[in-house]
């Protein structure tokens, strides 16, 4: 295989898709491009499908990231509503669903996550709807009447976010989260308390601790019923209960995947010629020293950055500490590290208030942060996690102590030093 690439492939249109296509152009690589998507659209971004989208703020056409005429004016090639099936690096092409073969000498699979359907769903229903893409969006938006009733299966960020534009809309969403408080695995319980109060002080009806046991669709409705016997009826249905990731591809392929496709630190697959990034890659984080899989807008940039470049040979570690964001019921909340086990919280500001920052520590190390209204203190808290720092915790919660006194503090000491 020659060091230089001739020809790059990319299966799948999304955000990674077009993040990779852009980086290989502006570092100067002038061979073959070819995205491979299986959607009609050019790619666009996902986060407005469940704020600004269902809003009426945005269009579709708005939510484009690679225009058919960028793709035009630097020799990207397009192939959308196409189905790839396998990457075959021996005849140097990804194969598509109808047998026409795709030449390339690099690629990268970036084929994105679905939406985690409900036992006894496997279909969608007009007023059923797994909102993924940008037809879910649109068709959910054109259910959006003043005055109607919107059930959201999942109290997650997606729910949340739903549940805030469906009241934007003057449609009374109704929720059912099957654990005892929205987020509490990711965030912990005080957080997730913090979330559920959140939703219902504005206007939110959140049923907890309820497991969906049947979902109906009328002649003019939804019915959703739980196993306590909590019956819902709304003009319409969101299921936001995750998402899996899209492996098919890989799988056929020869590349090995466990809850996602395995890559290093580099981006690269198990299969010599292919990397992969954004929803789809469960990354070797050298920072967190294990397999992460995140479905994030910040970490498919980056991801999708970090891959183009080491498809051009130039080694690019990806080692980001992983941060996004969510807008609802008028407030901006940030997350930003992983806080899959912690000891410890600290609270800087007032959850009561909705204006606070809270860290997550293990073993005195920063490993995630979690704050409503305050995106200075998250951009500090990124670069204390990065370093893995170790800050004294009263300062941490002190509100007079500037964070960015920390971060230079956490700069004068190694890695995970005190």
């Amino acid at each position: 295989m020659s060091d230089t690439p001739q020809s790059v492939v990319v299966v799948g249109a999304s955000q990674t898709a077009a993040v990779a296509a852009r980086t290989l152009r502006r570092r100067g690589f002038e061979g073959r491009i070819t995205l491979v998507g299986d959607e009609p659209h050019a790619p666009y971004q996902r986060p407005p499908l469940s704020k600004e989208l269902l809003n009426g703020g945005l269009s579709g056409a708005d939510t484009e990231v690679l225009s058919e005429t960028w793709c035009a004016d630097n020799a990207v090639e397009l192939r959308l509503g196409t189905a790839a099936r396998r990457v075959d690096t021996a005849a140097g092409a990804v194969e598509l669903a109808d047998g026409t073969l795709v030449p390339g000498d690099r690629f990268l699979l970036a084929t994105g996550a679905r939406a985690r359907r409900l036992p006894g769903l496997e279909k969608d229903h007009e007023r059923i709807i797994h909102l993924r893409g940008l037809d879910d969006a649109l068709r959910l938006r054109a259910l959006l009447r003043p005055g109607g009733r919107l059930v959201i299966v999942g109290a997650g960020f997606v729910g949340s976010e739903v549940a805030s534009s469906a009241l934007a809309a003057g449609v009374r969403p109704v929720v059912i989260e099957q654990a005892a408080e929205p987020l509490a695995r990711v965030l912990g319980a005080d957080l997730g308390r913090f979330c559920g109060r959140l939703q219902r002080d504005n206007g939110v009806e959140l049923h907890t601790g309820e497991t969906v046991s049947s979902v109906r669709a009328t002649s003019d409705g939804v019915v959703v019923t739980t196993e306590s016997g909590l019956r819902a009826e709304g003009d319409a249905v969101v299921v936001a209960v995750g998402a899996l990731p899209n492996v098919d591809v890989a799988r056929n392929s020869g590349i090995s995947v466990s809850n996602g496709v395995l890559v290093d630190e580099y981006c690269r697959t198990s299969l010599p010629g292919v990397w992969a990034a954004g929803d789809v890659a469960n990354h070797r984080h050298p920072l967190y020293g294990r397999w992460i899989r995140v479905e994030h807008f910040d970490n498919a940039n980056k991801q999708g950055m970090a891959a183009a470049k080491n498809i051009l040979g130039r080694p690019t570690v990806h080692d980001d500490p992983h941060w996004f964001w969510s807008d609802q019921f008028g407030l901006n909340l940030q997350h930003c590290g992983q806080a899959r086990t912690w000891d410890r919280m600290v609270v800087r500001g007032s959850l009561d208030e909705a204006d606070f920052i809270a860290f997550c520590l293990a073993d005195g190390v920063l490993t995630a942060a979690f704050a409503a209204e305050r995106g200075g203190d998250i951009h500090a808290a990124r670069e204390l996690i990065a370093r893995r720092a170790t800050p004294d915790p009263a300062l941490l919660a002190d509100e007079d102590v500037e964070l960015a006194q920390l971060v230079d503090a956490s700069a004068a000491v190694p890695a995970g030093g005190s």
